[in-house]
């Protein structure tokens, strides 16, 4: 069990602040890696909440190796983000206000695939031709898109 899921044992699904990291990898073609989620059928960015005496930098890290396989070597701090925009309802009712620490992998090793149950599949796409979105990954692509958050 992790931290988020002891919290919830304690506030049930009542609006939660929680910290994590989420990670832009690109490949050659400046095409983004998504991940197929399990829970809400949408493509999402890699990335997920930080457990406690971890600091944002191994959450970044642990979250890419469980949900792509690959390990980050160097990760480039883009934004941190929080607000209304980042707010999301699980499908099971919890409630988050997301705080989002955003970094740019610069480089990585190992071969991107699927490696735990939070993936259904992993797949590069243009910034211009996205699929379904979860709500949080599309606030922050369209931030890139805009130039509001710059990478």
């Amino acid at each position: 069990m992790g931290y988020i899921a002891d919290l919830r044992k304690l506030v049930g699904h009542s609006p939660i602040i929680g910290v994590g990291a989420t990670t832009l990898v690109f490949n050659e073609k400046n095409e983004i890696l998504l991940n197929l989620r399990s829970d809400t059928g949408t493509w999402g960015i890699p990335g997920g909440s930080m457990e406690l005496h971890e600091n944002i930098r191994e959450t970044a890290v642990r979250e890419l190796k469980e949900e792509a396989g690959i390990t980050a070597e160097r990760l480039e701090l883009v934004d941190v983000l929080s607000g209304k925009d980042y707010y999301f309802e699980y499908q099971n009712g919890d409630k988050m206000c997301c705080v989002i620490v955003l970094f740019k992998v610069t480089n990585y090793r190992g071969e991107i695939k699927v490696s735990d149950d939070e993936s259904r599949e992993l797949k590069f796409f243009s910034l211009n031709a996205l699929p379904d979105m979860e709500s949080r990954a599309k606030a922050i692509l369209d931030g890139i898109k805009s130039g509001k958050i710059k990478i």
